[in-house]
């Protein structure tokens, strides 16, 4: 079989999300976290603090606390570590950051993306939904609505 003849994977229907969703991320028990979708970054960012590498089984995971909202209690959340990249901030400094990934629960769908984790508290929004984890998923953002996901 060559390239013209394999079966391409069927795209899903054009889900269409506003610039702010309510979105899962159920390997760390994150339920409906307020996210900006952020076109404009490349990388998905999370709140974390006390951010803490450890050896599990001699692989390298890490520990840290996250709030999902103000008025949520903190949450601690482990999972191996995938990388650590240079990522610029929303002031175009870069700084290394560990990433991780983690499935994204939006709607009836999820998927795996990758995630690196900030310091946040500064920010609006406890996470950003960067362009790298929206592709090839068939989505489009309606830049003037939020929350068409919401039931």
């Amino acid at each position: 079989m060559n390239k013209r003849t394999r079966l391409k994977k069927p795209k899903p229907e054009l889900l269409v999300i506003g610039w702010m969703e309510h979105l899962d991320l159920p390997d760390l028990d994150v339920w409906q976290l307020k996210a900006k979708i952020d076109t404009g970054a490349r990388t998905s960012a999370l709140h974390a603090r006390h951010i803490e590498v450890f050896d599990k089984d001699g692989v390298e995971w890490v520990r840290f606390q996250t709030q999902i909202s103000d008025d949520t209690p903190l949450h601690w959340a482990e999972c191996p570590t995938y990388d650590r990249r240079a990522i610029k901030n929303t002031s175009g400094i870069p700084s290394r950051r560990i990433v991780i990934r983690t499935t994204l629960k939006l709607t009836d769908r999820s998927w795996p993306i990758s995630v690196s984790l900030a310091d946040r508290s500064n920010m609006t929004f406890p996470m950003i939904i960067g362009r790298t984890a929206l592709k090839k998923h068939n989505i489009a953002v309606h830049t003037r609505r939020a929350n068409l996901t919401s039931s």
